[in-house]
């Protein structure tokens, strides 16, 4: 399990894309689903950056947390962290994808954690 969760978090936010959304020094690395569910057990706030329904109702049950569709633009502050879930291969432009087709192309998560 990563080193971050050993205390407690005060937000996390979830991302489906390994971006970097402002200026900082941050650190990226890979979290199971269970440190995911662990992570977002010890956060004293989660907010969902999640743009696609399809993709937030998946999170949900995977992370047994409800996750709303959430298009908002979103910059990563000093000390907080978010969770991303990554697909492993790009869809085609424009393409919605529904919960079959994410499993088919594969995703994993991600931990993103801002120093400065």
């Amino acid at each position: 399990m990563t080193s971050c969760v050993c205390m407690k978090l005060r937000k996390v936010t979830l991302l489906n894309s390994s971006i970097l959304t402002t200026y900082g020094e941050f650190r990226y690395e890979p979290l199971t689903l269970d440190a995911a569910r662990e992570i977002i057990k010890l956060a004293t706030e989660v907010e969902s950056a999640i743009g696609h329904a399809s993709t937030a109702a998946m999170l949900s049950e995977l992370l047994d947390t409800r996750v709303d569709q959430n298009r908002i633009e979103y910059q990563q502050q000093t000390g907080e962290a978010a969770i991303i879930f990554k697909l492993k291969s790009r869809p085609p432009e424009g393409k919605i994808l529904d919960r079959d087709e994410i499993e088919e192309i594969g995703y994993e998560f991600g931990l993103l954690n801002r120093s400065r």
